[in-house]
This record gives C-alpha cells, sequence and structure tokens, in this order.
C-alpha cells in the first residue's frame, strides 16, 4: 500500500483530514530539530553566565543538563511514536489526561514558544547589526532588527514547506560543519590550557556567595536552555511520511547530534581562551567570539559573524514553522478565539493564518525590548515555560503507563520496561530543572531589576496559568471538540 495513503488513513483514525503537505522526509524533520536546537544558539544563551557562576567548570553543567534533557527526549520519542498528529504536547495531553489538561498545557507551551520566538529574534538583533557595524546598536535599532528576523521567518514559511527545507539545510551545513570544523581546529592548534582547567572554577563561586555548590546549581539551571526545542519535530506529524518511525527518529538524531556539537564546542572555547578568567570577572563579555577570532585571526571576524546569523535566522524559522503548526492544531479542535481563521490552510498547504498571528505576537513581544528588564523577564520564562510543559507531559505519561492508560509498545519506539524506568527518572530530574530553574535568584537578574525580574518566571508561568485556567473555566473550549477521543489509547 502507498505510504501516503497509510499516513492519511491513520490520520482519519484521529478525527483529522490529510490538510497539510505531506513531503518531509527524516531528513527534513531532523533539520528542523536540528535548527530549533542550533547548537550556535544554544552556546551562546549559556557560556558567558557559565563562566561568571562556574569558571572553567561550567561545561559539567551542560553534561548534566544534556544527560538529563536525554531521558526527556526519549519519553517524547515514544509519545510521537504512539500519536502521528500535529499538535504534540496539546494532542499527548488531550488524549491521556482529558481535554481540560491538554489544553492547559498546550496553552504553556504556546506561550513559552512565542517567547522563545521573540528571545531568538532579539538575540539574533545584535548580530545582524554587528554585520555591518562595531559596538552595540540603540534600543529601538535593536528591537527594529528583531522585527526584521520575525519578518524574515513568516516570509520564507509562508513561501511553502520546500524553501523552508532548503534554508534550514544551509543551516545545518553553516553551523553544524563550520561548528564542528572550527572546534576541531582549536581543540588541536590553538588550545592554551590542559584538561585540567576544566575542574577550576578560577574563584567563580563569588558571584554565588562563595558558594561553588550554588553556582553550579546556577549554571545547570542556565544550560536548560541549551536543549530546549527537540519537541519541534513532533509538530510537523502530519506533514512527515511515515511520522511513526520518522519523527521519533529525527527527534533523537537532532537532539544528539546538537548535544554533541554544543558539548565539542564548550570543551574547545574553553580550553582555547588565553585568559579564562576574565570571562569569569565579566571583562571578557564574548569567549565564544573572543576564542574563534583569536584563533583563527582576525580575518575570521566578518565570516564567523555570517555563520552565527545563519544559525539564528535558521532557528527563528524552525521556531516559526513548529508554532504556525501548534497554533493550528490547537485551532482546528475550535480551541482558540479565531479557531476558523488560525485553521485556514492555503493553496501552498501550510497554516499560513495561524504563521502570520504568531509572528505578529512574536514582533509585539519585542516591544519589550525597548525596556532591558522586562526582555530579561521574557527570555527567564522562555526558558522556565519548557520545563514546566516538560514535567506536566512526563508525568501525564508516567501516570498513563502506571493506569494502563497509555501502552508504548503500539507505536514504532519501543522500550519495554526500561521505559518505564526512564520516565520515572526523567520526571525526577524535571522536578529538579523546574525549581533550579524557576528559584529565585538576584544574581541572575538584570543590573538595577526589580523582585518582578528575580521571580520572572514564577510570576510569569502563575499569571498564564490563571488566565488559563479562567479561560477554560468560562469557555470551556473542551466541550468544542469534535474529534473522537477513545477511553483507551490505540495500542496498534
Amino acid at each position: 500500500m502507498n505510504d501516503s495513503l497509510t499516513d492519511a488513513g491513520e490520520l482519519a483514525e484521529y478525527g483529522y483530514q490529510q490538510e497539510l503537505r505531506r513531503t518531509l522526509s527524516a531528513w527534513a524533520v531532523f533539520a528542523i530539530g536540528f535548527a530549533t536546537i542550533s547548537p550556535v544558539v544554544g552556546i551562546y544563551a549559556v557560556v558567558q553566565l557559565g563562566f561568571v557562576f562556574a569558571g572553567p567548570a561550567w561545561i559539567w553543567a551542560v553534561v548534566v543538563a544534556f544527560l538529563g534533557q536525554l531521558l526527556v527526549a526519549v519519553v517524547y520519542a515514544e509519545l510521537s511514536s504512539q500519536f502521528p498528529v500535529t499538535g504534540g504536547v496539546y494532542q499527548w495531553g488531550r488524549h491521556l489526561a482529558g481535554p481540560r489538561l491538554g489544553w492547559l498545557v498546550g496553552w504553556i507551551y504556546l506561550a513559552a514558544a512565542i517567547a522563545s520566538l521573540t528571545t531568538v529574534a532579539y538575540l539574533g538583533a545584535s548580530w545582524l547589526y554587528l554585520l555591518f557595524a562595531d559596538g552595540t546598536p540603540s534600543t529601538a535599532l535593536h528591537v527594529l532588527l528583531g522585527v526584521v528576523f520575525v519578518a524574515v521567518a513568516l516570509g520564507i514559511n509562508l513561501l511553502g514547506v520546500d524553501p523552508v527545507k532548503h534554508f534550514l539545510n544551509a543551516g545545518i551545513i553553516a553551523e553544524g560543519v563550520a561548528s564542528i570544523a572550527v572546534s576541531l581546529f582549536l581543540l588541536v592548534f590553538a588550545h592554551h590550557n590542559g584538561f585540567s582547567t576544566l575542574f577550576h572554577t578560577l574563584g567563580a563561586e563569588s558571584a554565588s556567595g562563595g558558594s561553588a555548590t550554588a553556582g553550579f546549581l546556577t549554571c545547570v539551571a542556565v544550560a536548560g536552555w541549551a536543549f530546549l526545542g527537540f519537541d519541534a519535530t513532533t509538530q510537523v506529524a502530519e506533514e512527515t511520511e511515515q511520522p511513526r518511525r520518522n519523527v521519533p527518529r529525527a527527534l533523537m538524531r537532532a537532539y544528539l547530534f546538537v548535544a554533541f556539537t554544543v558539548l565539542l564546542t564548550g570543551l574547545a572555547v574553553t580550553l582555547a581562551l588565553e585568559r579564562p578568567g576574565d570571562a569569569v570577572s565579566g571583562t571578557l563579555t564574548d569567549p565564544v567570539f573572543e576564542a574563534v577570532t583569536a584563533g583563527l585571526g582576525g580575518w575570521s571576524e566578518k565570516p564567523f559573524t555570517v555563520v552565527v546569523l545563519i544559525a539564528f535566522f535558521a532557528c527563528a524559522i524552525s521556531i516559526q514553522t513548529y508554532i504556525g503548526r501548534a497554533v493550528y492544531a490547537f485551532a482546528r479542535d475550535r480551541q482558540l478565539p479565531f479557531s476558523s481563521a488560525l485553521s485556514t490552510v492555503g493553496p501552498r498547504q501550510i497554516p499560513y493564518a495561524s504563521l502570520i498571528a504568531t509572528a505578529v505576537l512574536g514582533a509585539l513581544g519585542l516591544l519589550l525590548g525597548l525596556n532591558g528588564n522586562a526582555a530579561a523577564t521574557l527570555i527567564a520564562f522562555g526558558s522556565g515555560g519548557f520545563y514546566f510543559v516538560f514535567l506536566a507531559v512526563a508525568v501525564v505519561a508516567l501516570i498513563a503507563r502506571l493506569t494502563g492508560r497509555w501502552n508504548p509498545a503500539g507505536g514504532h519506539v519501543r522500550l519495554g520496561r526500561a521505559g518505564l524506568a526512564v520516565n520515572i527518572l526523567a520526571v525526577l530530574w524535571l522536578l529538579f530543572e523546574a525549581v533550579n530553574i524557576a528559584w529565585p535568584r538576584t544574581e541572575l537578574a538584570p543590573p538595577g531589576g526589580s523582585w518582578v525580574q528575580v521571580w520572572a518566571v514564577v510570576l510569569v508561568f502563575s499569571v498564564l496559568f490563571v488566565l488559563g485556567l479562567a479561560y477554560v473555566l468560562a469557555a470551556k473550549p473542551h466541550t468544542r471538540l469534535t474529534t473522537p477521543r477513545t477511553e483507551e489509547v490505540k495500542s496498534s
């Protein structure tokens, strides 16, 4: 039987018609996952703070975050193999724990995802400025360049699936190959420190009141940002050929390849810095750029900037891709205001209305960049919100396993009893990391920031949860569901 007919038939069992264009191969789905996690964006998000709080030993915090998130990725791989439908965490929560909880989990997920689009655009704007000038842009120009990022991501997405695939492939080549090649060069020809350096803090514990443990825990919280986005692959399940097999495979491959690249780059940068103490003291604010340009020579500044820019653009495009699909999945179930418009699929077989809506929201979020403290609050929630969602999904999956509502043996990924052990460990890790990220730390708040910045993750999450709960109680979106949902999840 034709695979596309089989995929469409499976989708029909969930009550949906094949509206999106099913042309994504396993490689294309991998590219979406790779670009969303993005080793370049990830390393830039954690390396500076890593040095400040733990010195060269910051690399071990990345190892801890990698191992913890690997457990989560395995649970997500099992879930995506079982449910070959667009919507990811929203669909999983709805099928395993009921429509109300599914809606709330999906709501927090959408908020965190849009915050991540704004964050990547805001951070990438600095690199776009560096391509043409030195120094830092004015506040207004910074926001404007961030809007350019969102507009480019939207424009490429509106062209259809094929242009997105081509650009993300270019992104993989630019940042994957370049990152690995540059890192290997630094390790072989430009290292200035021995491996023993990785076991020293160089006095970084002073930033955490003299406690090396507190500093390391802060690093682990920050390192969590480097391993977000692997679930992007689950949002394109209805555009993927043989999704039960290809989506979980792409998810795991993207996660492992990005993790390898992040760890290799982090190791290379740490060992290549001539004066790592400057990174600890904050005198050196960009350890990656310093290590690369010092190791390769001054000629490499602009080419390296271009590579980083491509990585940020690819990340923004991929985030825009999966957020648009997440909104579409919500809207076709009539779970959002203006659902009829947001679930519209255009001639190119893409959910263009939801893509436009999320781009507008992401761009509006950039206005917070006019206030540095507000921007920091958004960035903090972008990480913390995802970990709350990870935790909710892992707990729901564990309860469903134990109560017999979910039989993972029905999917392509079959871990048997090991799957239960992995799920339990994933819940324990996420309980720790969610609390660790949300923990109020004055040292992570912007200079002169108020208590709002210190409690940013808890406050923003609480407000969103209350708003979401109020909407569920008042509008009762779960009563609008028209697609069938069996009480027991299919095992075949």
